[in-house]
């Protein structure tokens, strides 16, 4: 396999960890409300659980609440059950064809909670990544003694590696000293 692909593969998978991260962190409540704190939830709707995304508009009408409409009206005791379900420290109120969700302020402790679960999925980014680097690397190993790759280009082949490890780590650390911004916002 050529230095290339390999490298390919690498950052690939250094990508996906990325990727995963954002997803994770748009989940991750701030000062303001925001359908996605909301639209992966799942909701039992005919006997399948289903994103809400999938069952209900949600809006934004205030900077403190979410506005979901279901597209079935019969589906919103459902909804209703499942966020209640999220353990997101929300309530509910249901005028029979909407939901609204009034976001409390947070507490300065709640505040430093969400930063600390920002840096757990951070964690979790940077594993994914170097796991990349770890498989890239036995690959540039196994071609150097198979023959595949002299020595040099085995040995420039890791330094690239671990340069590209070190940009995607960056990155993270670019997303989540954003995040932690946010969060910590009042």
């Amino acid at each position: 396999m050529p230095v290339d692909d390999i490298l390919m593969d690498a950052e690939e998978g250094m990508e996906k960890g990325l990727e995963h991260l954002k997803h994770e962190l748009r989940a991750i409540r701030t000062g303001r409300a925001t359908p996605a704190l909301v639209e992966n939830i799942r909701a039992e709707y005919y006997g399948t659980p289903t994103e809400l995304r999938a069952m209900a508009s949600i809006s934004v009408p205030e900077a403190t609440q979410l506005l979901i409409k279901p597209f079935d009206p019969g589906s919103i005791k459902f909804i209703e059950k499942a966020i209640n379900e999220s353990k997101l420290g929300v309530t509910t109120q249901n005028d029979g064809k909407t939901l609204r969700l009034k976001l409390p302020a947070m507490s300065q402790e709640r505040r430093q909670q969400m930063v600390g679960q920002c840096k757990g999925f951070a964690e979790t980014a940077k594993i994914t990544i170097r796991n990349a680097r770890r498989d890239a690397n036995k690959i540039a190993d196994t071609e150097q003694k198979g023959g595949v790759l002299t020595e040099d280009e085995g040995t420039k082949a890791k330094e690239q590696i671990q340069e590209l490890t070190k940009q995607y780590e960056t990155k993270v650390e670019e997303l989540i000293e954003k995040k932690r911004a946010e969060v910590m916002e009042v």
